[in-house]
């Protein structure tokens, strides 16, 4: 098999994985957007069918670490299409569903798949090239993600709202087949535990748990303002409720050009790409709480607190594969897993604040929480770096000759 050949095969295997984070963020996040059509079609209230969002959350925290010990002799390949068939199974069974319990059990089903995808998808990818463009490699991964809050949820709420909150899942369900057949096509039959993204190029355990507790802190810091953005912009802003659609859509689209900014930062230096993204989410978290009644104050700052998590997250899965303990898709479980938990936390936090302290003080609380993670960042040694020099990609199956 020819070097070009194989590097070719290696890009069709990273967009497939891609698309899978682009479609499973998607599904994870689309009742939000399908709240009122789903409670009436299965006759529940908002609440119960808003819960179908946090039991998901909740099932990733619960299986990640778990489900990836469970599974750590089976080859990449193998599992990351079974997931995305359970995933395309679970997705048209939620289509289908005849009750709130039946499309909750679709959904719990669907979330067992991602907790395990999550742990794996990472050092697969990184797997695929050189260690010198890591960073470049998990910023397109990521990048799916992304792109799921500017493209998926809109294109999946206007969906569900045109044609039914059905149609959505169903057009899920067959983006997620087509990432399955490309993974299945073009991913390596290479067995697990090998290859320079199997373990940490600069193992500690030290740094690795500073890098978890960074994360919750970081995390829940977002997401205990980013939860209540919405009556923040309303009440504090004053933009009218027409306008928070168009800047909710400013928001992602500066997280995407965060993806892209902290995977090249990260190749060159991993440090900054930690502790700059914390710094400016504090920033933008503690400018919102002093200046978010001036309305292009808060555009800006609302943008930069978008491009900041999303710069931090590119960064975070590139260091995971640095100062792994021990696997890097144990380690990579860890970190999802504080992740999920931060966004609960965080989601958590903002409810109890919100009540007698006011919206304002949910980007407070978020501003402090991110000066915490900025001191735990500040705490360690700048990672270096991998300086592996492996070939671009082994093992890649010719069948994928024909896409």
């Amino acid at each position: 098999m020819t070097e070009q050949h194989s590097t070719r095969t290696a890009v069709v295997a990273l967009l497939a994985l891609a698309v899978s984070t682009f479609v499973y963020v998607t599904t994870e996040t689309l009742p939000i957007g399908l709240l009122l059509p789903i409670a009436a079609d299965l006759g529940v209230g908002p609440s119960a069918a808003g819960l179908l969002v946090t039991w998901y959350g909740l099932v990733v925290v619960a299986a990640s670490i778990p489900l990836t010990q469970l599974t750590r002799q089976v080859p990449r390949r193998p599992l990351l299409s079974g997931l995305l068939a359970v995933f395309v199974l679970a997705t048209w069974g939620s289509a289908l569903a005849s009750s709130y319990q039946v499309l909750l059990a679709a959904r719990v089903v669907t979330a067992l798949s991602q907790a395990l995808f999550w742990s794996v998808v990472v050092p697969t990818a990184a797997g695929l090239f050189r260690p010198q463009v890591r960073g470049r490699v998990v910023a397109v991964v990521l990048g799916g993600g992304s792109l799921a809050a500017v493209l998926g949820l809109p294109i999946g709420t206007w969906l569900g709202q045109q044609f039914g909150w059905r149609t959505a899942f169903v057009a899920l369900s067959g983006a997620g087949l087509a990432a399955m057949v490309a993974t299945a096509l073009c991913l390596p039959a290479g067995r697990p535990g090998r290859g320079h993204a199997a373990r940490g190029t600069d193992p500690d355990a030290r740094r690795y748990a500073s890098l978890v507790m960074m994360t919750i802190l970081a995390t829940t810091g977002t997401f205990a303002a980013y939860t209540y953005i919405t009556p923040f912009l309303i009440e504090v802003g004053r933009f009218p409720a027409t306008a928070t659609g168009p800047l909710l859509l400013v928001r992602g689209v500066a997280g995407v050009v965060g993806v892209a900014a902290g995977g090249a930062l990260v190749d060159r230096r991993p440090g900054v790409a930690i502790m700059v993204p914390v710094l400016a989410q504090a920033v933008a978290l503690l400018g919102l709480y002093a200046a978010g009644g001036t309305r292009a104050a808060a555009i800006g700052l609302l943008a930069l607190s978008g491009l900041s998590f999303a710069a931090l997250t590119t960064a975070l899965a590139s260091r995971v594969l640095q100062v792994a303990p021990g696997s890097a898709d144990l380690a990579a479980a860890g970190i999802s897993t504080a992740v999920n938990v931060g966004i609960t936390v965080g989601a958590l936090l903002g409810s109890i604040l919100l009540p007698g302290l006011g919206v304002r003080s949910t980007v407070l609380a978020g501003g402090l929480l991110s000066l915490a993670a900025l001191a735990v960042a500040l705490g360690e040694p700048p990672a270096q770096a991998s300086s592996g020099t492996r070939t671009t990609m082994t093992g890649t199956p010719e069948r994928c000759r024909s896409l």
